[in-house]
Formats: C-alpha cells, structure tokens, sequence
C-alpha cells in the first residue's frame, strides 16, 4: 500500500492525489485534513486540523516554527498532537511501503521518523529554508511536477540526484487537445479567467477595468464563486486565451489543454506561484506576469499570448506525468534483492 498526504491548502494537492492514484495499480491510502474527495473509493483518515488557536495567541506563545528549525508545530495545540497519533497509528496499522507528501514538512518527517520511505512533492519557489531542507534531505525521492531546468535550478546536486521530472500532472492528460483553428492575427475572442481555492488579492473591479480595456474580447470567469455548468475542459477547449492564477494544478491544466495563457501569480509563501509565472515567461511558453497588470497593458497582453500559442505547453506537460510518476512510485520502499 502507498499512503498519500494532501495538503488542505486550496483542491490542487487533492487532485493531484487523484491523479497519481488512477494511475497507480495498487491501493493508495489518503491523509487530510479535508475530507475524501468525491468518488474516492480507497481508504481515508481524516486529520485533525492543527490551526484552530487564535492566531495571536500563537504568535505571541505558540513558537509555530519551533526557534526556525520548522514551518508549523505550534505548542500547546490539541488538534496537532492529534494528527501525529493518528498518523503514526495509521502506520502502525497498515504498515505502509511509502509515503507521498503532498505537502508538509513536519507530516514528512514523522512518517520518516517512523521508519517509512517518504517521496516528497518539490514545490515551486524558494524553498532552501531550514524546514524545507528537511524534508527534501530526508526523502527518499523528489516528485517534481514541472519539467527539469526550471524550478530546479539553484538546487544542489543531492536534490536534484534523487528528483522525478514528470512534468505537470493533470485529470485532462487522458484527453487529447483539440488543435487551434487557422486564424489571421485578430485582436478579439474569448478569455477564459480561471481562479482557484486558494485566495487571491485581484479583485473584482480589476477584472472589470481589464474587461473594459479590451472591448472586443469577451470574458468569462470561473471560480469557486462564480461555477459553470459547462466542463472545464470544454470551456478550456473554446478559449481563445486563458487568464489563470500561477498555482500548480491551474497551470497544469492549461498545459493539457495546449492554450494560449496570461498566467497570474497570487501572492504565496515561498514565491510559489511568482517562480511558475517567471518560468513560463522565460521559456516562452505563456505570457507570465507577478500582479496583476494595469488595464492598459491587457490589449497587449492578450494579443501576446495568441501570437505565443499553445504548443509550447508541450514542454510543460508531457500528458502522461501521472503515469510516470506511478511508474517511479513502483519501485519505492520495496526489499533490495540479495545477490549471490
């Protein structure tokens, strides 16, 4: 059995999970704070959360990042040490080959100190902290959901060593893109604007000053506040230009769809999704940009991206990470064989 822990952070790190899963010819054991995704069909522990005090109290007594040393271990928290027996009765119980984290340092190092091999998901952005280190040290592997010479390169060696480039991971990788319609330069069509669950500082009348900067263009938004009934990969499929947020699983999908994109990063920790707009940026795979830009500039920008396309994605995405990642899993946490 290979146990995964997803992060509750947002739906990407659940998704991902369910990718890796589908692909993976064994049973894959989930650990979150969230609840089991719709369908899942394998086994679930739902954690206790660990960041239910009152933030002020935590940061004035609770010592979260205990002297520097980690990222969330907050003292005096019940949920936290809940979490941890739950994790470690989980392993006693089903005795596990390996572990992905799908992300948490201190989730990592538990399950390591309990004696099973760990595959931590590497993330975008600075992550040479202490706490990272850690976890990136400790593990038996790096899953690496971009594709090599981007987030990668300011890694030492050890890291890089042990790290599985499988490029973006998607639910659309089965699916094949439709290819673009011959079209003369145009200054108009449709603009997909996708956003996430994880927060974001673009508001509303940022959208609006950008729609009005581009009145022959039409706009449509999808978001966690703003659904449609329409399937993604649909909607994906008849844009002429998506507008993402930089994180992760967004940019993946974008990638499997092969579209022309403006990618967006939102302020996270770590520069996460700055590092991802400034790599498909520098690439010259999508137009990246650190803010959101001044109306002014969306007429250039959206006419940028059409004359970028989409078959750059490629690079990005190869449409079967997942499977590739699963292949790599296969392998991890089992006996060496005694040679004679």
């Amino acid at each position: 059995m290979i146990g995964y822990y997803a992060h509750h952070q947002g739906v990407g790190h659940l998704t991902r999970l369910q990718c890796v899963a589908a692909a993976l010819d064994e049973p894959v054991w989930g650990l979150s704070s969230a609840p089991a995704p719709e369908g899942w069909s394998s086994g679930w522990t739902q954690l206790a959360r660990d960041d239910d005090q009152d933030p002020d109290v935590v940061a004035r007594h609770g010592d979260p990042s205990a002297h520097g040393v980690l990222h969330w271990v907050p003292r005096g928290d019940a949920g936290l040490a809940r979490r941890s027996a739950q994790i470690t009765a989980w392993v006693v119980e089903h005795q596990p080959r390996a572990v992905v984290v799908d992300v948490s340092v201190e989730v990592a190092l538990l399950v390591r100190l309990c004696g099973v091999p760990t595959v931590v998901v590497a993330m975008p952005g600075e992550r040479r902290d202490r706490a990272h280190r850690l976890a990136y040290d400790t593990a038996d592997a790096l899953l690496a959901p971009w594709p090599k010479g981007t987030h990668d390169t300011s890694w030492p060696s050890e890291w890089a060593m042990k790290a599985w480039f499988v490029g973006g991971i998607s639910r659309f990788d089965h699916l094949r893109p439709s290819p673009p319609p011959p079209r003369a330069p145009v200054d108009g069509g449709t603009v997909l604007v996708l956003w996430g669950a994880g927060g974001r500082t673009t508001t509303a009348a940022d959208l609006e000053a950008a729609r009005a900067a581009t009145p022959s263009w039409t706009w449509v938004e999808r978001s966690p506040g703003v659904p449609s009934d329409t399937p993604l990969w649909e909607q994906l499929q008849q844009a002429d230009v998506v507008v993402t947020h930089a994180g992760q699983n967004a940019v993946a999908e974008v990638a499997a769809a092969r579209r022309p994109a403006v990618v967006v990063a939102q302020p996270r920790p770590f520069d996460e999704q700055g590092a991802t707009a400034r790599q498909v940026e520098a690439h010259g795979i999508a137009v990246g940009c650190d803010a959101w830009p001044p109306a002014a500039a969306w007429p250039g920008l959206l006419r940028l991206a059409l004359s970028r396309g989409g078959a750059g994605w490629a690079r990005w995405s190869t449409g079967h990470g997942a499977a590739d990642a699963a292949t790599r899993l296969s392998t991890v946490g089992l006996p060496v064989p005694v040679r004679g």
